[in-house]
């Protein structure tokens, strides 16, 4: 059974969808932009657009009981390939012990013309006698 998940600390969904959804024990996140929780854009730079956008998804995770660290496949959006080794080396703080899986591609445009977007699946914490409580 799929359930919606939201985070209060990140900005809402711009459109009809949800931030994450749980589809049994994994999470799967929507594409996160640089948007702060006003639902302004932040950063003019890859690496600070990146910054946003993993610490973004860093809340979306640990709020609805996961971690980055949990992440088992990652999407990067980029709309310059040339920004790859910038964004890789923000990527790697967040992720240098976990090693996802990962696909980057280059697209034309992004939403509100931001540099960068990611998004991820990731397994659910379960603890013994946590399950049921799951999403509370």
């Amino acid at each position: 059974m799929k359930k919606k998940l939201v985070s209060h600390i990140i900005a809402p969904a711009i459109g009809p969808y949800s931030q994450a959804i749980q589809f049994g024990d994994l999470i799967f996140t929507s594409g996160q932009i640089p948007m702060d929780m006003e639902g302004n854009l932040r950063g003019n730079d890859i690496k600070s657009q990146t910054r946003i956008v993993l610490q973004n998804i860093t809340h979306l995770l640990e709020d609805n009981h996961s971690s980055v660290q949990n992440a088992v496949k990652v999407t990067v959006y980029l709309t310059d390939m040339n920004n790859f080794s910038a964004m890789n080396e923000v990527y790697s703080e967040y992720f240098s012990d976990s090693l996802p899986a990962r696909t980057t591609v280059e697209v034309s445009r992004l939403p509100k013309d931001v540099l960068v977007e990611i998004d991820c699946i990731a397994h659910v914490n379960v603890k013994k006698g946590l399950l049921g409580k799951l999403g509370k």
